[in-house]
Parts: structure tokens; sequence; C-alpha cells
């Protein structure tokens, strides 16, 4: 088969989907090597990704609003594509991606698609249900005559973030990270729980660290749980960037937190996660790689918030419902760790 010349990837946000976006980009990769790929993709998201080598990088300012899109259109001016790849179904990026020239452009099945998504292309990816949204992002490729058979992320983490964070976790005690904070805030689980939590792990004899951004809602976050907590953990929250994120998940044998974005770039680095699902499925949106300790009520809310069974509802439906998250309890969360633990082998 004959390769294509060059492949626009467009997917501009947010951190965990863009995570899942990676995989692709090494398929295509290793079977095109020759192939120009060129990924536009959110400022903030180019902080995690834009190292990737053989990848021309493009920057969309979404906050820049038009301007940002124009800032876009001028880096693309004069330029054709054999193939456009529109991973992103809102409004916004169906705008942005109507002036970037493609011969082919691949969307999402039509089951998929949404905000106009199916007048900005010309081909679609096969129509599944009860796929992960990394699996869906990786078929992608195949309109184009590829099969993603392999998950590889090796995302760039340099030396200095690597430096910064065996001086925020030295030595090889085991250790808990605990993301509290979604974008998302009907995501969130109570401080108070996640400290009844954390002062169980410290009590196990393992370190803990509490992370997140630097923003005015992690910071109270973070104090709330602080402020419940006996064993008072480490807190990094909002002292690293993401490089330095993901080189102190390299460091950790396990990440607590909701469905976001840490989630998944702990996952892509190998350490297990102990996501908390009520609000969304795990097995759409949790971490790809090991849900084994994962606490999954999503059945149990959709039932209590919708009336039926997780099956019966569309896939990839969220329940974001106040107090949706109080299905998970301590003791589930307890439970999980004491598991993880024990399949480590550690104390």
């Amino acid at each position: 088969m004959t390769h294509p010349a060059s492949i626009c990837l467009l997917r501009t946000s947010a951190i965990g989907d863009v995570t899942h976006v990676v995989p692709l980009l090494r398929t295509l990769q290793q079977a095109w090597p020759q192939t120009s790929l060129t990924w536009i993709v959110g400022k903030l998201e180019r902080k995690l990704v834009g190292d990737l080598p053989g990848v021309e990088f493009i920057t969309f300012d979404k906050a820049a609003g038009w301007d940002g899109m124009r800032a876009v259109h001028a880096a693309l001016r004069g330029r054709r594509f054999d193939a456009l790849l529109q991973m992103q179904v809102a409004m916004r990026s169906n705008l942005l991606s109507l002036r970037i020239r493609a011969t082919r452009r691949i969307g999402y099945d039509r089951a998929r698609a949404k905000d106009l998504h199916g007048l900005v292309i010309n081909e679609r990816i096969p129509a599944r249900s009860g796929e992960h949204v990394l699996d869906a992002i990786g078929s992608f490729c195949e309109p184009l005559g590829l099969q993603q058979t392999t998950v590889r992320w090796d995302i760039p983490i340099p030396d200095e973030a690597h430096a910064w964070a065996a001086d925020q976790l030295p030595g090889d005690t085991p250790t808990l990270l605990v993301s509290p904070t979604s974008s998302h805030v009907l995501r969130n689980w109570r401080p108070e729980r996640y400290a009844a939590v954390m002062d169980h792990v410290a009590s196990r004899g393992w370190r803990v660290a509490l992370i997140g951004g630097s923003s005015a809602t992690e910071r109270a976050m973070a104090d709330a749980v602080l402020a419940t907590c006996r064993h008072q953990p480490l807190d990094l929250t909002g002292k690293d960037t993401l490089k330095k994120l993901m080189a102190l998940f390299t460091r950790a044998q396990l990440l607590l937190g909701p469905d976001s974005g840490p989630m998944h770039m702990a996952n892509s680095v190998g350490t297990r996660v102990l996501g908390l699902h009520a609000a969304s499925n795990p097995d759409r949106s949790g971490p790809y790689s090991d849900r084994r300790w994962c606490v999954n009520k999503y059945d149990a809310a959709a039932r209590k918030y919708l009336g039926k069974p997780a099956s019966e509802i569309p896939w990839g439906s969220k329940i974001e419902k106040p107090g949706v998250m109080d299905l998970i309890g301590v003791d589930d969360v307890i439970e999980r760790y004491e598991t993880a633990a024990r399949n480590l082998q550690l104390p």
C-alpha cells in the first residue's frame, strides 16, 4: 500500500484524550516512517506531547477565540494534506477544521458525531459501541488501511523532570499519589473521604503525596483534604509541570483520583491507578491498561439516577449528578488499595 505523503491530526484537548492519541501516532510512524505528520494540539496539551520526535506541532490557543483559529489557518496557508484525522467533535474543533485542506477528511461514525461534525468530514471510522476512548481514537487509522495492534506511549520525560521528582520522592518508599480534582466538579470525591484513605495508607508505612495544578479550585480542594488529614501528606499541589508530573508517576506505585487527565498520564508510564468511577464508565474512560484497581460504581449510579442498569443506557453516558460520587465509600477504596498492595507484594 502506498503511504500517504502527509497526515494532519486534529485533537486539541483535553489532557487525557491527547494522551490517547499518542498510540495512534506511534502506529502511523511505525507503518509509514516517511509520512509527514502534523498535529494541531491545544496550548496546554502541547506542553505534554510537543516534544514527541518526528511530528510537527501547531498550537491552537482556544482562549484566543477567533484569533486562535486564524493563527492555525495562517500556519497552514498553502498546504494540503492527504488525510485529516478529525478526532474532536466539539463545534469549535469542527469550525477549526473547515479551512484545513485535505483530500480525505476522516471523522467519527454517526452515533458519535455531534455539532455538525458530519459536514466537515467525507469518511467515517467504523461504527462500534462498547469501545474504550483510546481504541476509538486508534480506529482512525483503519480507513487508511492500518490497524492499531499495539499500544505504546513513550512520552519523553526530560532528565531535569526526573531529577526534580527524585528530590520530592527520594528513595524507594512505597508511594501513593493523590490527585483529587477533576475539571468536572461532579466527578470529585469528598475531601474528608480522601483524607480517611490517605491516613489509612500512611498508617501502613506508605509515603503519601497530594498533587494537582495551580488553579484556585485545585488549591481549595487540596486545602480541604489537608484540613482533615491526621497524618499530613507531602503537598506538591501547584508545584509541578506536566513533565514533572509524569516523572512523579514513574516513582509512585499507585495513583488515587477521579476520571481526569492525571489518571491517563499515570497509566501511560505504567503506574497503577485506583480510579474513582461513578459519574463515568471506567470501561470507556478509565485507565486503559489495567482497571483492576478502580472502584466502579457506574452501574449503581445508573440504577439510582437513571432507573436502569448501565447495560441499558447509551455507551458513554455521563451520570454527572449531585451526590453521585457519594456512592463510593471509604471502605471501597481501602479494599482496592489493600488488594493493589498485596499484588505489588508491598506492606
